[in-house]
């Protein structure tokens, strides 16, 4: 008989781990092209749930259902073989906080939904700024909601929110440890790669002297990134992967716009500032775009960063029993700071974000597909 080796009998003991659903976000239901560029109208969702079944690499859709949406969500989950297994909401801190988020969960989970994500503005609905103390009870009242709903919360990291300072995520994090609950963090590290190098971001997050002194590390590929501390916490329980670049360029197709509801950005004094100016830079094609589809220049080597990200998260799942990671969605989105005014296909590019992970998922044995 063939004895393994030391390593490969390692790995033939370690636990399979668990399964990884892929969805993209509802923003990201674009078939854009030069005719057609991305834009804040938004196609019909039939089109949009059959788009997102037809690129034939998701397993499910993103996308919270509005006022009367229900029905229609679980008629085309069913008709295109495509659950609205996640849903994704903006929240304001203050009064309305509580009823807001307990009848989006009540309507995600009518509409099949099992994690929701939570975007939740560092600026309160008292027009101020949201102390820690405010995001902690915050976190506490959403994952009591979500245990009577029957839904799991999962708060973001993401730029206009309470986490644009990234400090705030472990110090949350570790106050819900006290508190005797979980604390569940999306893990969306666009909003932190498109950061570095940028003095003016850095220093609109609060961080710029930490990064300079190397108390803070966001490059991914040097130790003690931010990465790699939140997977060892084990609070990544949702990642999302957005292609961005460091420094990269801003959006000057689409400008900042305080008049457009749709946009779902706070009423506060950086956002503000933003106005007329190009959308930020927080997003980069991820495969190259065609003649005239993109603003700027493309390189591939600009990608490397937030893949080197992906693949340590994937492979922390791969390689950590009782891993807390649970879903994955593209976010490839549509908004100002993002997509809006391109002219190359944003299902397409959120298609070849999911054919990449998949890829990167097999290599490591990591079963794909919804848990059954």
């Amino acid at each position: 008989m063939t004895e393994l080796s030391p390593i490969r009998a390692g790995a033939a003991m370690r636990p399979l781990p668990a399964a990884l659903p892929i969805g993209c976000n509802g923003r990201g239901a674009q078939a854009s092209s030069p005719a057609r560029p991305v834009s804040f109208a938004e196609q019909p969702l039939a089109e949009q749930f059959a788009m997102v079944a037809e690129a034939g690499v998701f397993d499910f859709f993103d996308r919270l259902p509005m006022e009367g949406e229900v029905e229609t969500f679980r008629a085309l989950s069913a008709d295109n073989a495509l659950p609205a297994f996640t849903a994704s909401g903006v929240y304001a801190l203050g009064p309305g906080y509580l009823p807001a988020l307990r009848a989006n969960m009540a309507r995600a989970v009518a509409a099949g939904a099992k994690f929701h994500n939570m975007m939740v503005f560092a600026w309160h609905s008292d027009g101020r700024w949201a102390s820690d103390d405010e995001v902690i009870r915050a976190w506490a009242e959403a994952w009591e909601a979500g245990g009577e709903a029957g839904i799991e919360p999962c708060f973001e990291l993401h730029v206009n929110m309470w986490s644009e300072d990234p400090r705030r995520v472990a110090l949350v994090a570790r106050a819900a440890e006290r508190l005797g609950i979980p604390f569940n963090l999306t893990l969306d590290y666009s909003h932190m790669l498109f950061k570095m190098g940028d003095p003016e971001e850095l220093e609109l997050s609060g961080i710029r002297g930490d990064v300079e002194a190397g108390r803070i590390v966001l490059d991914p590929y040097l130790p003690g990134n931010l990465v790699d501390e939140w997977l060892d916490m084990g609070i990544v329980r949702w990642f999302q992967l957005r292609a961005v670049t460091p420094a990269g360029p801003r959006n000057r197709w689409s400008m900042h716009d305080s008049g457009n509801g749709a946009a779902g950005v706070p009423d506060d004094p950086n956002q503000r500032a933003r106005e007329g100016r190009p959308g930020r830079a927080i997003l980069y094609p991820f495969t190259q775009p065609g003649p005239g589809e993109w603003h700027s220049p493309w390189e591939a080597w600009r990608l490397e960063p937030c893949k080197q990200v992906a693949r340590k998260v994937l492979r922390h799942h791969a390689e950590t029993p009782g891993s807390r990671l649970a879903v994955i969605t593209t976010e490839m989105i549509n908004l100002t700071d993002y997509a809006d005014g391109a002219k190359f296909s944003l299902l397409g590019q959120n298609a070849a974000i999911a054919a990449f992970l998949r890829a990167e998922m097999r290599s490591l044995g990591i079963p794909e597909g919804l848990p059954s």
